[in-house]
């Protein structure tokens, strides 16, 4: 059973423990940040080459990056991306690119109420039309909900790659980090994208966030399946979290799936203009 979630830290001893015995690389990637404390309906799909003359959409061009590891040193030790064809996405005001492969559906939708002008919302599916991945720009700075006494639960860094984007530091940040991370409930609820934002303290947190606090006046963004990742009760749609049996199937999914490796890639060449 698949679905989707997030966060930046280690879990309890026990669970780092399952973890380290599973795959080596979760210590790497959990070390990288230990103490720090609907789909839209709007435009038409666009895929490269298509598009009416004159509509002021989001352009696709050949990438010249050759098919490979999203980074030389992935934290998680992912496999390179397996595409074998990839394109970048610009937006028709060049603040915003990022990479995909051939056959993937990039749409433009309508920003969520309440977003900052000039805010961007895109949806990225595969060549199926399955959901992957959100981008939004533009979001106005929220507050981390409250997390009652003894509500947190225990999460997990499965996967942590630092990133070159825009942001703003101050107490609770961190540089930002493409990550996956896994939150304990019935299952292990798991998420990727990327994040500036602490995760929780003691492995423990309510809620994983894939935000990154932008610079002062150009709002917060995010770029993943979630912008929240949180447990789910039992008669809660999974979808488009990610949900485990074990770590040790989060840990498989991150270091021997293509899906994973294409996605890492994505989010890792994303660039915003200061």
């Amino acid at each position: 059973m698949t679905g989707t979630a997030a966060s930046t830290g280690s879990g309890s001893a026990g669970i780092r423990s399952a973890v380290l015995r599973t795959v080596a690389a979760l210590a790497v990637a959990a070390a990288a940040l230990t103490g720090c404390s609907s789909d839209g309906k709007g435009a038409p799909v666009w895929t490269a080459g298509s598009g009416a003359a004159g509509d002021a959409t989001w352009t696709a061009t050949p990438s010249t990056a050759t098919p490979g590891p999203a980074s030389s040193a992935s934290a998680s030790g992912a496999p390179g991306s397996t595409a074998a064809a990839w394109k970048v996405f610009t937006d028709p005001a060049k603040t915003v690119s990022f990479e995909v492969p051939q056959d993937w559906i990039v749409q433009s939708v309508a920003p969520d109420a309440g977003a900052l002008p000039g805010a961007l919302k895109v949806t990225v599916k595969d060549a199926d039309g399955g959901y992957l991945a959100t981008l939004q720009t533009g979001l106005r700075p929220q507050p981390a909900a409250t997390c009652p006494a003894g509500a947190a639960r225990n999460y997990v860094v499965v996967s942590s790659v630092p990133v070159d984007l825009p942001h703003a530091g101050g107490a609770g940040s961190i540089d930002p980090h493409v990550v996956f991370r896994v939150i304990q409930g019935y299952k292990y609820f798991g998420s990727y994208g990327i994040t500036n934002v602490v995760g929780g303290a003691g492995g423990k947190s309510c809620a994983l966030q894939n935000v990154v606090r932008g610079p002062a006046g150009k709002g917060d963004y995010s770029f993943g399946d979630l912008t929240v990742l949180k447990t789910l009760a039992p008669d809660r749609k999974v979808a488009p979290a990610k949900a485990f049996d074990t770590l040790g199937q989060a840990a498989k999914y991150v270091n021997e799936g293509s899906e994973f490796a294409n996605v890492q890639r994505m989010l890792m060449s994303l660039k915003i203009k200061d």
